[in-house]
């Protein structure tokens, strides 16, 4: 718990202070109370993937993390609805925004080709208990709350109505990402911190198209396929 507790701080900490170095750049003007929601969602969020650190027991067996998942995405949805905050205006819906269509022409083509490497380096289909998880819960909570809840609110925190930065996604989807690439990558041990460059990477790169996708479509739905579709793929093959 102490160590959960260490590395969530860690995150929470880094994302603070590039929000306060980004409020310094021209443009910028930083919203305190929105930002403070951020990190708070970023410590709920933690607390409820773990199950409570450890409080609640796992109720679902086989060696995957369904019930902090299940507890995270629940909680967060129950967020999520909250006044000021909202389901649709953290993307949970399936209309599609105008523009969408090359979002989704993108997605196809990507799909394509994860698929082709999942057959040519696949060395067989994994056990139906870790496709079922990779197909559904990664995508749907972690969207949920990188692409949902917490771009809102860095959104509101560090854009207001500017958020035709970077490709549509501004400072919240820039800094959503690098939350997204310090959960794969930076982590607390017994003998201090560990930071794997690579993983930050290749999640936090790929973070970035998410948070593209979540701004063309004005939906989650596209986020969440594309980043199942990433777990997954290697699963069947």
């Amino acid at each position: 718990m102490q160590a959960a507790l260490t590395e969530i701080s860690i995150h929470v900490a880094v994302v603070a202070a590039l929000a306060c170095l980004v409020a310094l750049l021209p443009g910028v003007r930083l919203r305190p109370g929105w930002l403070l929601a951020a990190l708070l969602l970023m410590l709920l969020r933690d607390a409820l993937v773990l199950r409570g650190y450890g409080l609640v027991p796992n109720l679902v067996p086989g060696g995957w993390a369904w019930t902090g998942k299940l507890m995270a995405t629940a909680g967060l949805l129950l967020v999520a609805a909250l006044p000021g905050l909202g389901l649709r205006r953290c993307g949970v819906t399936l209309a599609q925004s105008r523009g969408a269509r090359g979002a989704w022409w993108v997605f196809g083509a990507l799909a394509a080709g994860i698929f082709v490497l999942a057959w040519w380096f696949g060395d067989g289909a994994d056990d139906l208990g870790t496709i079922a998880f990779q197909w559904t819960m990664p995508g749907i909570e972690e969207e949920l709350f990188y692409r949902g809840l917490l771009l809102l609110a860095l959104n509101e925190a560090l854009d207001g109505a500017r958020r035709e930065r970077f490709a549509g996604i501004g400072w919240g989807g820039a800094l959503s990402s690098v939350a997204f690439g310090l959960g794969h990558a930076l982590f607390w041990r017994e003998g201090g911190p560990s930071f794997d460059a690579v993983a930050m990477a290749l999640t936090g790169g790929p973070a970035l198209l998410l948070a593209w996708f979540r701004a063309r479509t004005g939906s989650l739905l596209l986020p969440v396929l594309a980043h199942n579709v990433a777990n997954g793929a290697f699963t069947l093959f």
